[in-house]
């Protein structure tokens, strides 16, 4: 069984969805893992990992959307807003989607599906360079 750790800086402009899969293959490849697994995790609590379509980013945008109805920033029953307005919604959207995945590795490949992506989905307006674990594991 072999391990490999490795860290990924993103650097994110404003809030969206920031598409990683090409970084995560390439630490896979790096690995050399060929059959096992590949965890990234993301250490922050504004911003979470989702795979999601990557082919039309009209579906992308949809989610975004559907973020920012269902946790809007103006809401007057918020009193955590040390960092602004965006600061507790940022922290809700991050618990209802999640801080990592794991996909399937076979033949040093990810086995996501075809329309399938790993993005980093950041939650808070203003830009941040935020820090991705990669954790693969197999043999």
């Amino acid at each position: 069984m072999h391990m490999h750790h490795e860290g990924l800086e993103v650097r994110t402009h404003a809030k969206g969805l920031y598409e990683i899969t090409d970084d995560v293959q390439s630490q896979i490849d790096k690995s050399r893992v060929r059959d096992g697994t590949v965890t990234v995790f993301v250490q922050h609590t504004s911003c979470s990992i989702v795979i999601m379509e990557n082919a039309d980013p009209t579906a992308q945008r949809d989610l975004e959307e559907f973020f920012d109805r269902l946790v809007p920033e103006d809401a007057d029953y918020f009193s955590h807003d040390a960092e602004g307005s965006d600061d507790m919604p940022s922290h809700i959207r991050m618990v209802l989607t999640r801080t990592s995945e794991t996909v399937p590795i076979v033949d040093g490949k990810m086995q996501l599906g075809t329309w399938q992506g790993i993005f980093l989905f950041e939650h808070r307006r203003a830009p941040h360079r935020r820090r991705v674990l990669i954790t693969t594991t197999g043999e």
